[in-house]
């Protein structure tokens, strides 16, 4: 195992009648921007429970964050925080709400000309950030734990991420209740978004790190068993909570600590998205096989290991056909052709973008724009 330094600050409430929680923890001398998505979260009781904890403090809202989150969105939640001199910002929604929230709380704060930059560099550049409390309803991204975050760029069809230890949450609220009233697709969405995540994290090759091995193997294991459930019985509050703490562990920096890690079926997913509009989880599914089939070699040992210990099968292709069949058991499709498009014009069009920026992807760095081709082609 690698060395490693773990530091993870957010605070998590996690069960039933939690936001009123955040009452004590948004600081009542400050404006708070009141940041959520299409709102969903009026018809599900949330936003009625989050105004009666920040009662009596100036809340000034912004709605409308896309499924994808826009830069150009993002800008104007900007320009409302400065115009308001807002203080704090409490961002109610899935992970597309709080990737914003993360970005727009450190262009807040950016003294840059051009706050783009930010996902150009990676976060590199972000020395500081307005504070964030989150309340999270749809459970998948692990954005409430974590300082990631994940903008598109509508003018230029760009979908990059950023990194930065000033945009953790600093509390982060989970009850699964909030989660009753999602759409069955967007649950499904969560649970393979869940999974990849804890794979990009453990799919490399042996690294002497057998508890964090362990680990990301329970929540895969997890996942499996409580998918159905999840599903099929939306008020199910234990299957719900099991899910939305799976998702949460799958991304909190845990048990990524000390291990190699790919990121490469990401990488290239956000570019079919950026290109296709398909949702983040659909083009994870399509390209997390095609990667695994293309670097079968490389990735062997740590394929059987997963398939001995999850699937009880004892090759790596059975270990990748075992993961695609459970994908579409949960009604997730995993081929480009599946949603009619193009995996020749895909291929050449995501090889392009990634040639002028010069990119390379996964654990060895050796996943080069031809090699994305070739994986993407033979997603068709």
């Amino acid at each position: 195992m690698q060395n490693f330094i773990y530091k993870n600050p957010t605070e998590i409430l996690f069960g039933k009648g939690m936001i009123r929680e955040i009452a004590g923890r948004v600081p009542k001398e400050q404006g708070v921007l009141f940041l959520y998505g299409g709102g969903s979260i009026k018809a599900n009781g949330v936003y009625e429970q989050v105004k009666a904890a920040l009662k009596g403090q100036r809340v000034v809202e912004f709605g409308g964050i896309e499924p994808n989150p826009l830069f150009e969105t993002c800008l104007k939640a900007v320009e409302t925080i400065k115009k308001e001199k807002i203080g704090f910002i409490l961002a109610v929604g899935g992970g597309s709400v709080l990737d914003a929230s993360k970005f727009i709380a450190a262009a807040a704060c950016f003294s840059g000309a051009d706050s783009w930059s930010i996902l150009r560099e990676n976060g590199t550049n972000v020395k500081a950030a307005l504070p964030i409390g989150a309340i999270l309803t749809l459970p998948a991204t692990g954005s409430e734990a974590n300082g990631n975050s994940v903008i598109s760029r509508k003018s230029t069809q760009e979908k990059l991420c950023f990194f930065s230890r000033h945009v953790f949450p600093l509390f982060s609220v989970l009850d699964p209740e909030t989660t009753f009233s999602l759409p069955i697709k967007q649950v499904r969405n969560g649970i393979v978004d869940a999974f990849v995540h804890v794979m990009e994290q453990y799919m490399t090759y042996p690294s002497e790190a057998p508890l964090q091995d362990r680990m990301a193997e329970s929540v895969l294991q997890t996942l499996i068993e409580v998918a159905p459930a999840a599903l099929k019985k939306p008020k199910d509050y234990e299957a719900r909570a099991t899910f939305m703490w799976s998702a949460t562990l799958a991304l909190n920096t845990l048990i990524g600590c000390g291990v190699p890690q790919d990121w490469s079926t990401h990488m290239i997913a956000h570019e079919l998205t950026a290109f296709y509009g398909l949702d983040h989880a659909e083009t994870l599914a399509i390209i997390l096989p095609g990667v695994w089939q293309y670097k079968l070699t490389a990735k062997k040992k740590k394929l059987e290991q997963y398939g001995r210990r999850v699937w009880n099968v004892k090759t790596a292709k059975e270990a990748i056909l075992k993961t695609e069949a459970f994908f579409h058991s949960i009604k997730m499709p995993t081929r480009l052709g599946d949603y009619k498009i193009s995996a020749k014009e895909a291929a050449r069009k995501v090889r392009e973008r990634f040639a002028e920026r010069d990119s390379v992807f996964g654990e060895h760095s050796d996943i080069t724009p031809d090699a994305v081709s070739k994986i993407i082609a033979s997603r068709a």
